[in-house]
């Protein structure tokens, strides 16, 4: 089936963006990001920025988006069954050119796991401002679970602090 993204969480001035690569059903239905009761997204982002589950979702927007912090999806649409990004074909990329002509103060990507830096690389590597780093973090999937959530915030805090 044709599966769609949502629309970026950013405001002017941004200076960090996180990727993903396409919502999973959970994220689809709820009209949210990483609604997935398990997803670690949301626990990370409290513990880094006071953006966490605890809140009402556009809270979580609103609070990310004040301290510089956009999210958004290397695929405008794709085929997929099921949430799997192994399941993703016929890949259509979001309009980065667009994006970083309209974000100029993005300094730093964060490519929220595997498919989403391989997508990202094939697709829009070539609009990343030239000042701006891409590092890969771990998923914060449920899906990939070899990481624990103490594990993962590590890895997602030393992204940040490189």
């Amino acid at each position: 089936m044709i599966v769609r993204s949502f629309p970026p969480i950013a405001a002017p001035g941004a200076r960090l963006l996180i990727l993903g690569s396409m919502p999973g059903i959970a994220s689809l239905e709820a009209g949210q990001y990483y609604a997935h009761s398990r997803n670690a997204f949301w626990p990370i982002m409290g513990q880094l920025f006071g953006a966490g589950s605890d809140l009402p979702y556009a809270e979580r927007a609103a609070r990310l988006q004040s301290q510089g912090v956009a999210v958004w999806d290397v695929l405008q649409l794709c085929v997929r069954e099921g949430s799997l990004d192994s399941n993703i074909r016929d890949e259509v990329p979001n309009d980065f050119a667009a994006f970083f002509a309209a974000q100029p103060g993005i300094g730093r990507v964060l490519l929220n796991g595997g498919k989403a830096t391989a997508s990202f690389r094939k697709h829009a590597a070539r609009f990343l401002p030239p000042a701006a780093t891409a590092i890969t973090v771990p998923s914060t999937s449920p899906a990939h679970a070899a990481r624990s959530l103490d594990q993962k915030l590590t890895l997602w805090r030393a992204a940040l602090a490189a």
